[in-house]
């Protein structure tokens, strides 16, 4: 069995059955073609974007582009793609079938990728039949992300605008009774602002005030001057509580104002860098990639099936040999 092996190499049986390997292959070959065809594999058109995440702010420890990849990927967005497209129809389930949906999410899967590149964006490519509706899914994918976005974002600044109304209401509140307090303090003692009340009380306790020195009213002088003593320093302090407080309204008004504007803007959250199109060739299958594998495989494994055949042919045949020799003879009885 050895000097068989050792004579009758593996590239001699290849050659003695060089026509059977050909004509298997050929055959193979030309079923490649025949099966890769249109006929039995819908053709896909490949449509694709490439986007950079705008407007928006990390959480946590993701970054924009990760955060942008979650959302896309999201239920709700593909539930919109779904519906606005009727996938299930275009895809062809049936919706009376068990397991309707995860068949529709695989297919789906199948036919739509978004990954992040190494440059921090996000590429989103769509398989298709139709090349329309391949560069239409790219488009809405950017359509809903942006709605989306949009909505969590004014959801945030809604929140922020009603606190900022809240410590409005609260500020106008406590400036209203402050203004209270001041006009109760008119009302009783007719103080109304320091510094030039303060002043006038002055003039008139000195008698100094130009060509009127006889005309004073030392009576009103001395009430004022008495509430003024008495309500001096709380009069100060409601002054510059009051403009305090007014500044800080200003303030809190300011950022309502600019909550307001961000709530009511429509900003998009995408920076497209390779917008999608429709496309004029197809994508899969790549019919000659399928041949090449094809003759490549049946041209291996024709060869094995060669080798075996061969070997198990020499084997049995060597067996049986041995089976022969080893007879009993009437000469040789044992």
């Amino acid at each position: 069995m050895e000097k068989y092996f050792s004579n009758k190499s593996i590239v001699g049986l290849l050659f003695k059955w060089k026509y059977h390997i050909i004509i298997i292959t050929v055959i193979a070959a030309i079923l490649a073609v025949i099966f890769s065809g249109p006929a039995f594999i819908k053709p896909l058109f490949k449509s694709f974007a490439v986007v950079y995440p705008s407007n928006m702010a990390p959480y946590s420890d993701e970054s924009e582009t990760e955060q942008m990849l979650q959302m896309m990927q999201s239920r709700d967005i593909k539930d919109s793609l779904i519906k606005k497209f009727n996938l299930a129809k275009h895809y062809e389930i049936d919706s009376s079938y068990k397991y309707f949906y995860s068949s529709l999410l695989w297919e789906y899967d199948q036919r739509v990728s978004i990954n992040k590149t190494p440059y921090e964006s996000v590429e989103i490519e769509v398989l298709d039949k139709d090349p329309d509706t391949a560069y239409m899914i790219v488009n809405e994918i950017i359509h809903f992300f942006n709605k989306k976005v949009r909505s969590l974002h004014n959801d945030k600044w809604l929140e922020v605008i009603r606190i900022y109304e809240d410590q409005i209401s609260l500020k106008k509140q406590g400036i209203d009774s402050l203004k209270n307090v001041m006009i109760e303090i008119g009302d009783q003692y007719g103080l109304f602002e320091y510094e030039g009340q303060s002043e006038e009380i002055t003039e008139g306790l000195l008698g100094t005030i130009d060509g009127n020195a006889g005309k004073i009213n030392r009576k009103e002088v001395n009430r004022l001057y008495e509430g003024m003593k008495k309500k001096s320093g709380e009069l100060i302090s409601l002054y510059y509580q009051i403009k305090s407080e007014a500044e800080a309204l200003s303030t809190v008004n300011l950022e309502y104002e600019q909550a307001r504007r961000f709530y009511t803007d429509k900003l998009t959250y995408t920076n497209v860098v390779s917008p999608p199109y429709p496309a004029d060739k197809k994508s899969y299958p790549v019919r000659w990639l399928i041949v090449v594998i094809t003759v490549i495989a049946t041209a291996f494994l024709s060869s094995l099936v060669v080798v075996i055949l061969e070997n198990y042919k020499t084997y049995t045949g060597y067996i049986s040999g041995r089976k022969e020799k080893s007879k009993p003879t009437k000469n040789n009885p044992s």
